[in-house]
């Protein structure tokens, strides 16, 4: 199912003003690393936000991920001071770990590990 235009420009206003939030609440630094804003996923009636969270260096990320759950309320409250000349409803507020840069270093580490077999190496079955 594709995004309709009205998605797509709630969801980038809302991942610019989340940007903000994080900045000025101190959820951009966290536990050691660093958090960002990955994408903003908004559901077609516009009432629920999935946002995706990168954690680069956090070493436990799904500890950060809890206190942003904890904070979701405070964030959504923050949110609708910003754009409620915007919307009509502010959208519940749900965070998810975006795992896709981990998944993209593993995908690089198996095919070095191709490289580095050699083609025709009789030590290899």
């Amino acid at each position: 199912m594709t995004e309709g235009k009205r998605q797509k420009q709630v969801a980038i206003e809302i991942a610019k003003e989340l940007n903000d939030i994080f900045l000025k609440m101190g959820f951009t630094m966290l536990d050691g690393g660093m958090i960002s804003i990955s994408s903003v996923k908004i559901t077609p009636d516009l009432f629920e936000a999935r946002v995706y969270l990168s954690f680069f260096q956090v070493k436990d990320p799904e500890a950060v991920l809890e206190k942003f759950k904890e904070h979701s309320s405070e964030i959504r409250g923050e949110l609708g001071k910003r754009m409620r000349h915007q919307l009509r409803s502010i959208p519940q507020l749900t965070f998810y770990m975006d795992d896709t840069l981990d998944y993209v270093f593993k995908i690089e580490k198996l095919l070095e590990d191709i490289k580095k077999e050699k083609p025709g190496d009789p030590s290899k079955p």
